[in-house]
């Protein structure tokens, strides 16, 4: 029991960034019908800006406060993620609005592999350490281990993703995206601003990704220029496990894949006496997703809707 509670808590620290980056995915599609490919790159370079910036403060102002160091990098990743996003979305995707389907989700593989490379470039291909400059408790609960590390991505990812909720559910930007994603057409008419509200869409995902990527490398302690790709199969996984389109649905698919994958790797793998374990738990995530879209293609939170104007 105390293995299947030590999974538990494994799995909602791996689906709370799961759910941080599905976000991204749905929001996007929630309003173009546009799987960005580009979004898991966009979280590794969020993680890798911060790792860059603690770093060059850890090495130049070693004196500097822990806290205010790790605010100065995550602010620069955030701002550099959105920046990027909002260019991505100007430069690649807005020009092919009108364009087949297709020729938008070739664009955002293509420029997913441009930033894989340009991260190469810049960063090289070994792993990034990230320096030591906080040291993390470790608290027993229900016979299992939690850091503290661990608690504060649990609430961080819990917080970002309330405001969001409020935000879309209750503000005036809010009901201008929710009117977008039912009719661009109709929404223009009644004068909400179509480029700026998907722009908006492109930064608000791009800033939560840039969080998740920053809170992954900060719970496995490294970072690569290559981390994007499976972290972001796994949030899309997660984004249509849940229902792609439907927020509370990628929250919902995150933490469900996070557990789905923690669970299968350590619990069931104990059983199995090693069998089935970490070097599987891929394969319990994709085996769930096939079997939900078997039976229901929507996702858990998905509705069928027909064609928007």
């Amino acid at each position: 029991m105390d293995i299947f509670f030590q999974q538990v808590i494994n799995g909602l620290v791996l689906g709370s960034v799961y759910a941080l980056v599905a976000l991204g995915y749905t929001m996007v599609y929630g309003i173009l019908g546009l799987i960005n490919f580009a979004h898991g790159e966009v979280v590794m370079v969020g993680a890798m800006v911060a790792l860059a910036t603690v770093a060059y403060l850890f090495g130049y102002f070693p004196e500097m406060n822990p806290i205010v160091m790790v605010l100065i990098a995550a602010t620069t990743s955030v701002i550099s993620c959105m920046v990027l996003s909002y260019f991505i979305e100007r430069l690649a995707y807005r020009p092919l609005r009108k364009a087949p389907r297709l020729a938008p989700l070739i664009t955002a593989i293509g420029i997913s592999i441009l930033l894989q490379n340009l991260a190469m470039i810049i960063w090289g291909r070994q792993y990034k350490t990230v320096p030591k400059i906080f040291s993390f408790e470790t608290r027993e609960f229900l016979g299992a281990n939690i850091t503290d590390l661990q608690i504060f991505i649990i609430v961080l990812s819990a917080i970002l993703m309330t405001l969001l909720l409020l935000i879309v559910n209750y503000s005036k930007l809010g009901r201008a995206m929710r009117a977008t994603s039912e009719s661009q057409r109709i929404a223009g008419l009644l004068g909400v601003n179509i480029n700026k509200i998907i722009s908006f869409t492109f930064v608000i995902g791009a800033g939560l990704g840039a969080v998740a990527g920053i809170l992954v490398a900060a719970n496995y302690s490294v970072a690569h220029y290559s981390m994007g790709f499976m972290l972001g199969l796994k949030a899309f996984t997660a984004a249509v496990l849940g229902g792609i389109g439907n927020l509370g649905g990628a929250v919902l698919g995150g933490l469900l894949l996070g557990l789905i994958e923690s669970i299968g790797a350590g619990y069931i793998g104990d059983i199995t006496g090693g069998f089935l374990g970490s070097h599987y738990q891929d394969v319990f995530a994709f085996l769930v997703l096939i079997i939900v879209l078997v039976f229901r293609p929507t996702g858990i939170m998905g509705e069928r809707i027909s064609e928007r104007a």
